[in-house]
């Protein structure tokens, strides 16, 4: 029997000089939180139009340190899309505070200033809205309503590197900004994460949080020709990145606008083949902002196949898919948590799918798992 040829829904773009770069960091004897992690942190700021970047272990914990530094407590609220990874919830539960489950729009899976108007309250605190498969949220409307209702914003821009809103990055004039490099995001360090603020004072709070409360760092203490005796000033955490990430890291964002435009280039000509498959509804560049399309999904809408048979034919054929955004309410870690009414969100779960979409993906590739599409739709 034949073996059919599986085709990848993401493949990072790892190879001999990020791997030379790790070598070069292990070689040098500096491989904890040193000069690479700030050389990564001021480059990776500049790219999205912030003041300052900090890097961290993860997104997720890049989360947690930005409720922290906007001082969210127990009996806070933190409006949060439901329709995003787990993590953009949990976080709020981090620091004892109450995620309320906001909707979305249909066409960009997105939070809006309506949709989260919806659900604030008197003990609303803060929101995390998330730009969502790279699809950037409309930035000056909601951060135009949070300042307006005197709360904070924290930007969960996991996927967003790269994309842009209102013709500058995603991360230009947020307040604070949570970033990943997860594999599965265009650029990566294996794991790891970054917070943008464009504070200094923000930035030095940030960089404490991340290494035990310490009023100075462990790369300022080794480079120091006297003793360091340091301070603990707060209960904080461990949450740094290496310089072997870093080294990593530094590469991949020198890959970053190639990526980009070439995943564009992808995302077009899929949108191109799908235009005449009645049922599918490709994602889109909102009007404000282009997307990256970290993830390209496409919505099923009236499509005579049901999304998981859809994935289990395409599968058959060869072609790795994934299940559309997951909603954190429906999962068990939420089931003791109300939440509303979220007709958008639970739509675009239950019926979207993500598409094969990374840079070995070839136009033959493509082809291939539109012809598939195109086979399911006129059953």
């Amino acid at each position: 029997m034949a073996v059919v040829p599986v085709i990848p829904v993401m493949i990072p773009d790892l190879g001999e000089e990020e791997a030379q770069a790790a070598a070069d960091a292990i070689r040098s004897g500096w491989v904890a939180q040193g000069p690479r992690v700030a050389r990564f942190e001021q480059e990776f700021a500049a790219a999205v139009g912030a003041g300052h970047g900090v890097a961290v272990s993860s997104c997720t914990t890049g989360l947690h340190l930005a409720l922290v530094l906007l001082d969210i407590k127990p009996g806070d609220e933190v409006v949060v899309p439901s329709l995003s990874f787990i993590a953009t919830a949990n976080a709020v539960r981090y620091v004892g505070a109450t995620p309320v489950f906001a909707d979305v729009e249909l066409a960009t899976g997105n939070v809006t200033v309506e949709t989260v108007d919806a659900v604030r309250t008197e003990r609303t605190r803060a929101v995390i809205a998330v730009h969502q498969g790279g699809v950037p949220f409309d930035t000056a409307a909601l951060r135009k309503a949070t300042d307006g209702w005197g709360i904070g914003l924290v930007e969960d821009a996991a996927c967003a590197a790269g994309s842009t809103a209102y013709g500058a990055p995603a991360g230009t004039g947020a307040r604070v900004a949570a970033w990943s490099f997860h594999p599965r995001k265009l650029i990566t360090t294996g794991e790891g994460g970054m917070v943008t603020v464009d504070s200094v004072e923000a930035a030095t709070r940030l960089k404490r949080l991340r290494e035990h409360g310490m009023n100075v760092s462990a790369a300022d203490r080794h480079a120091s020709k006297q003793p360091v005796l340091e301070a603990y000033l707060e209960t904080a955490y461990n949450y740094r990145m290496t310089d072997i990430q870093a080294a990593v890291g530094l590469v991949q964002l020198g890959k970053l606008a190639g990526l980009v435009a070439q995943r564009r280039q992808f995302a077009a000509r899929y949108q191109e083949l799908l235009s005449d498959i009645d049922g599918l509804v490709p994602v889109r560049d909102p009007a404000y902002g282009q997307t990256n399309y970290q993830s390209f999904w496409v919505l099923l809408d009236g499509f005579p196949v049901s999304r998981d048979e859809v994935l289990s034919t395409l599968a058959a054929k060869g072609v790795s898919a994934r299940r559309g955004i997951m909603a954190a309410h429906l999962e068990p870690a939420y089931a003791d948590m109300a939440a509303g009414p979220l007709p958008v969100t639970e739509r675009i779960t239950r019926e979207s799918l993500i598409l094969p979409l990374h840079h070995k993906l070839t136009e033959a590739d493509q082809d291939h798992i539109v012809g598939v599409l195109r086979e399911l739709a006129i059953r």
